[in-house]
């Protein structure tokens, strides 16, 4: 139903990237956060949408939590680029959320994400510092206010 309204959108002269396998924003219906297209028939499902898609003019595709040997088949299928998001690396770009590569949140990532940083440490007790600071009355002081 979704490639009808990516046909009209394309033919009004919007760009349009397409994005198939998990779609955050149907998460609920999907089971939750899962590897979508481990089934022959959900990868094949895939597979029509990545062709389907491609023939309605997007310019490139996001594949999303994929096994990495279906992306490397969509890729090969396809005449335009597609980007990986814990899709393998088959996919002709990758992509991840910045939030997640710096370590900006607590708890375990998802197992695609490689984070290159741990900055939420630092951030967390930069705001506990600055919250204490404003409790005591400490901040602002006068260097930090105007005349």
């Amino acid at each position: 139903e979704i490639v009808r309204h990516v046909e009209a959108v394309v033919r009004a002269g919007i760009p349009v990237l397409g994005h198939i396998g998990l779609t955050p924003q149907d998460v609920l219906q999907m089971g939750g956060y899962r590897v979508q297209g481990r089934s022959p028939k959900a990868a094949g499902k895939l597979l029509d949408d990545a062709r389907s898609l491609a023939d309605r003019g997007v310019f490139a595709i996001v594949l999303e939590c994929v096994p990495s040997a279906l992306a490397a088949k969509i890729t090969e299928a396809v005449d335009i680029p597609t980007i990986g998001i814990g899709a393998g690396p088959h996919c002709d770009g990758q992509i991840l959320v910045l939030h997640d590569i710096l370590g900006m949140y607590a708890g375990r990532p998802a197992r695609f994400v490689k984070r290159y940083a741990d900055i939420g440490k630092s951030m967390r007790q930069a705001v506990a510092r600055y919250a204490e600071e404003v409790r005591k009355g400490v901040y602002p002081d006068e260097e930090h206010s105007y005349e």
